[in-house]
Formats: C-alpha cells, structure tokens, sequence
C-alpha cells in the first residue's frame, strides 16, 4: 500500500497559478492580512527555511520572512486541484484509494515493484496537475504513512516490518502519525520517549495511562502494526464545525451570542445538507491572550434549528467564563451516523 502527499499542496497551487512566485518564500493564510488575527494555512519550502510553519500567526510569519509573499486561501482552488489528483489516482490501473485530505491519500494496488509503481504514480500526478508528490510504501498504513516523511520532497521511501524498528527506534514518539504533543508528555511520564522504548511498552502500563483501547493502540502504533488494507468507501462526516477568530476581542455578551448564533447558522447549513440529526455540541472558546477551552454536551436527537441553537445558547451561558476577554469561538455539531442504532448510541466526541 502507497501514502501519496502532495509537496507543500497549497502553496504549490498558488505558484501553478502565478509561475512568477516559483521559487520564493511564499505564506497562505486568511486573508492575506498579516495584520489580522490568522494563522499560516501553509508556507512554501523557501518561507519554511526562515522558520515559518502552519499554523503560525500571520503576523508573527511575517516578521519571520520579511520577504515573504502572503497569500489569502483560496479553498475553492484547493479542492478543485484535490479533485484532478485523487482523479489521476484512481486512473491507475487496480488501484483501490483512499481519500485523507485536500493532499494525500492511501492507494492499495498489487504490484511485485512498488518502487516502480510508486515512480508511475509521481509522474502520473505530475503531467495532469503540474503538482508533485511524495510517496511512501508499507506493509500497513501506518508504515506508509510515517515513510512518506523519509520521502519528502518528490520522493519514494519504503517501511516495513523489516526495517520499521532500524528506521524508527530511535526516534521521538511525537514522530508517529496519531501521536501529538499531549500524548507524548504522558507517555515520557512513563519513561517512554522513543518508537522502540513504545513498541516493548507494558500493556498493562498503557491501558492504565490511556484506557484499554487506546494503550494496547498506541504500543500497535510504535510497532508500526495495524490496518493493512485501503477502504475506498466514502467518508461520512460525524459532524461539521466552523470557527472565527475576532480581529477586536469581544467583552460585551450580547456581541458573543451574536457571532455565536451567526456561527450556528453556518454549521446548521452544512448539517442540513447531510440530512442527520445532531445529537451532541461542541464549544471552543479562545480567551485573551490565548487560553482555550472546549465545552461539551450531549443532546437530545434534533434537526430542529431553533431547538438545537437554543440549546448551543444554553450551553454558553452555563460554560463561557464572565467577564474575560474572547478572541476566537468554534462550533460543532455532531451528527448521527448511517448506521448509528436507533436506540442507545453514543456520539463520538471529536473537536477540533
């Protein structure tokens, strides 16, 4: 199985557009304003020799790369671009691909040189889009996944049981795909810092720290174990989330249940176009300078939108802390799945 991920996708776009940017230290984010309150959706090779990386503010990446062309996002251009490679991708003959994102995917094909099929796959990317790609080959998908990293940029790397622990076992935990920054803190607090020390974890050990699915899944995942088989079934979303960061802080409560109710009108039209009810709510609330917190709360099923915006209302009033400054407010909306039971079922809780 390949992981396929685009070289710095957005910001190759861009340069596909204006040929003349080829080359430059190049940063997309928001509005294009580094005087707004926005983050680096990405940053070109050039721009991320400077110190720029996503999710940076705006601003802090301009002082960074001084230079530097910043860009608004253009999500329409993206997708459509997303659209011409996962096209190529399932043009190849026997390939089997699954979807991840705007930039990569996994593709399944059975082939006895998956280096050559892999070099096919670059090229075939590459004459329909003028984009490049990386590609990484594994056993599982999680093998595939992490190689794609050895592979960057426009590159092939294979991982596999036989080379995973030679390649991997020395390295950070925080260098697994699944494991972020929390985890790894929590894992250190076990003495387990590395992919090897994590692969001959106790289990017992994990599932005490984590619970008894996640720690047996996280020594799986410094192992390099896990699914080996590409799913092209098409992905259903569990639920739809917007945010908004606010160029002026908001102190005054009628201002926040203003954008709190303009945000639930938004994620209530994306909801609406998938026909589900919503049976859980999500409330991220950035306070000044930048503390943020998520509320939760579980619902009863409703594809009412006055009902389900009542009861986002409510959930503000019990959780968002008086008389601090805020910054940024996210919702989301969690939905039921196709094949959720009736009766009993649990959301998952997913955020942001």
């Amino acid at each position: 199985m390949l992981h396929v991920d685009l070289d710095q996708f957005i910001a190759a776009v861009e340069v596909l557009r204006r040929p003349e940017l080829a080359g430059k230290p190049l940063i997309v984010g928001g509005r294009g304003d580094p005087s707004e309150r926005a983050v680096v959706s990405t940053a070109s090779y050039e721009a991320r020799e400077f110190g720029v990386g996503s999710g940076m503010p705006l601003r802090i990446a301009a002082r960074k790369a001084p230079e530097a062309l910043i860009l608004p996002v253009d999500a329409e251009a993206y997708t459509a671009a997303s659209e011409e490679v996962m096209a190529a991708l399932r043009a190849r003959p026997g390939a089997t691909v699954q979807v991840l994102g705007w930039d990569e995917a996994f593709v399944g094909v059975e082939t006895d040189d998956p280096e050559a099929y892999a070099h096919e796959v670059q090229r075939a990317v590459l004459d329909r889009t003028g984009l490049h790609c990386s590609v990484g080959i594994g056993d599982t998908l999680v093998r595939a996944k992490v190689a794609t990293g050895f592979g960057k940029p426009a590159g092939v790397f294979r991982l596999t049981a036989a080379n995973w622990l030679d390649v991997m076992g020395d390295r950070p935990v925080i260098e697994l795909w699944g494991v972020g920054s929390k985890v790894s803190r929590r894992l250190a607090g076990h003495g387990i810092r590395t992919v090897s020390e994590l692969a001959a974890a106790d289990v017992g050990v994990l599932a005490g720290e984590f619970g008894p699915r996640m720690g047996p899944w996280y020594r799986q995942l410094g192992r390099g174990e896990g699914a080996r088989v590409v799913d092209d079934t098409p992905w259903v979303a569990r639920g739809h989330s917007r945010e908004t960061t606010f160029q002026r802080d908001l102190t005054d409560p009628a201002e926040v249940q203003a954008a709190l109710r303009e945000l639930a009108a938004r994620v209530l039209d994306d909801v609406a176009a998938e026909g589900r009810p919503v049976i859980g709510l999500s409330l991220k609330v950035r306070y000044a300078p930048f503390i943020t917190k998520t509320y939760q709360r579980r619902i009863p099923e409703s594809s009412d939108r006055d009902d389900v915006t009542a009861r986002l209302l409510e959930l503000a009033r019990d959780r968002i802390e008086a008389d601090r400054a805020i910054r940024l407010l996210g919702i989301r909306a969690e939905m039921t799945m196709p094949d959720d039971a009736r009766e009993g079922h649990t959301p998952t809780r997913s955020g942001w």
